[in-house]
């Protein structure tokens, strides 16, 4: 089977990947937690994950109801280093959503008009009207991170970015929108077994990109790029959840609670829908360099 890229996600497994997370790669048992400093040794059992992902999802069901009956306005925002999990997680949060009603936003690389307007006009088209979800697969934070490290923007851009961010979000929850933004974290050995994983399977090939094969020689950088990143767009107004998702299952079930816990939707089962693991979740304190 021919791989993607000429087979580069593997070759810097051979050669370039530094020796501990090659060596947890090859070491690590099926249901391991890479990551030594995950407060977790082994991914949440398979059957509890799905008795909370279900009971979890009927809450959004009910959520959504309540959004679409009351005329409220939800925007949740996730961000994350490649193969994060923001894809697997929005998924099950709109598993069982009205498609109308709770929609994606995954935005594609900028128009040659998108790069010549102010910089927050594409996503803005986009933000929910009234009795609507919207869920951001990446968003405006590109700018902060992406952007930077592959060097798509100046540092005059990036520094009027970071200027009128506040100030742009603070508009957004002043208007009404409940924002939620939500940053998953997860370290660098698991990311290059979930890249491994997708260049070998023919059903995942398609998440792969050039940025992901171009980025693993880039942690340093990203990481860099992300800290300033959560510190500089933190705000009391719009704060940043940092969920770490070396496991994907509890990963998915901390967004979902983080996203329902805000709201004050009828019928709301709040025993079930509390905050999230404390232990994966908080805010950029817990971020952590993997």
């Amino acid at each position: 089977m021919a791989l993607p890229f000429d087979g580069a996600i593997s070759d810097f497994f051979k050669n370039d990947a530094p020796d501990p997370v090659r060596e947890a790669i090859e070491t690590a048992k099926k249901d391991s937690v890479l990551d030594p400093s995950y407060p977790y040794d082994d991914r949440m059992d398979k059957k509890a994950y799905e008795d909370d992902l279900e009971a979890l999802q009927i809450e959004l069901v009910k959520c959504l109801a309540w959004v679409r009956e009351s005329g409220a306005r939800v925007a949740v925002v996730f961000e994350g280093r490649d193969a994060a999990g923001k894809g697997g997680c929005i998924k099950r949060v709109r598993e069982h959503l009205n498609p109308r009603a709770a929609g994606v936003v995954a935005l594609s690389k900028p128009t040659d008009r998108e790069t010549r307007e102010w910089y927050f006009q594409r996503y803005v088209q986009h933000l929910p009207a009234g009795s609507e979800m919207r869920l951001f697969d990446r968003s405006w934070y590109n700018r902060g991170v992406v952007e930077h490290v592959f060097g798509f923007c100046t540092e005059a851009q990036r520094e009027s970015f970071f200027r009128q961010l506040p100030e742009f979000e603070d508009m957004l929850v002043d208007d009404g929108i409940h924002l939620v933004k939500i940053w998953l974290n997860v370290g660098r050995a698991e990311q290059l077994r979930r890249f491994l994983d997708r260049e070998g399977d023919l059903l995942k090939q398609w998440k792969l990109s050039w940025i992901d094969v171009k980025g693993l020689k880039k942690w340093d950088a990203y990481s860099a790029a992300i800290h300033e990143t959560l510190t500089r767009s933190h705000t009391g107004v719009a704060p940043w959840v940092v969920i770490r998702s070396d496991d994907k299952r509890r990963a998915r079930l901390a967004v979902i609670r983080q996203i329902l816990s805000g709201l004050d939707y009828t019928g709301k089962d709040h025993d079930l829908v509390a905050r999230p693991d404390p232990a994966i979740s908080g805010g950029p304190e817990i971020w952590a360099d993997g």
